[in-house]
């Protein structure tokens, strides 16, 4: 399944992203005052930068991740039984990351044998907790403990 952008349209969001950022503190017109200050409040100027564009490159990701939309929901990580079915294929989910708050995709599916809901996507985007199933309830997130579809 491909992601929910494509490519054109991810770059295209971040060049925009980039010249809003850009026109904020630097704008074209001549007539506008240039964002000013001490070397502090320039710091500052690209504290606020720096979140912003890394915050929006992660969710362009997000969005044009194969793996942030699966085609299936894969396994139920409770029980392991194959007998699920989606609930919200296409709801967002804000996450706090150290670059500042992203909204990624998140799929939810419940699972028709124990009657639990889940994330395929687990509780974050690609990883998962040592221990703990995966999206698909087939590893424990321990390296070297995968099952047979690994």
């Amino acid at each position: 399944m491909a992601g929910l952008i494509g490519r054109l349209e991810a770059r295209e969001k971040m060049m925009e992203l980039c010249q809003a950022l850009v026109d904020r503190y630097i704008p074209k017109v001549e007539d506008k005052k240039i964002a000013d200050g001490s070397f502090v409040e320039w710091e500052e100027m690209a504290d606020e930068f720096e979140r912003e564009i890394t915050g929006g490159f992660l969710e362009v990701l997000a969005q044009l991740s194969e793996a942030a939309a699966m085609a299936k929901p894969g396994l139920c990580p409770h029980c392991q039984s194959g007998n699920v079915k989606w609930l919200d294929s296409g709801g967002q989910r804000e996450r706090q990351s150290e670059h500042g708050p992203v909204v990624v995709p998140r799929q939810v599916a419940r699972c028709r044998s124990c009657d639990r809901s889940f994330s395929p996507s687990g509780s974050g985007v690609g990883h998962g907790l040592a221990g703990k199933p995966n999206a698909q309830g087939i590893e424990t997130g321990v390296s070297g403990r995968g099952g047979k579809d690994v």
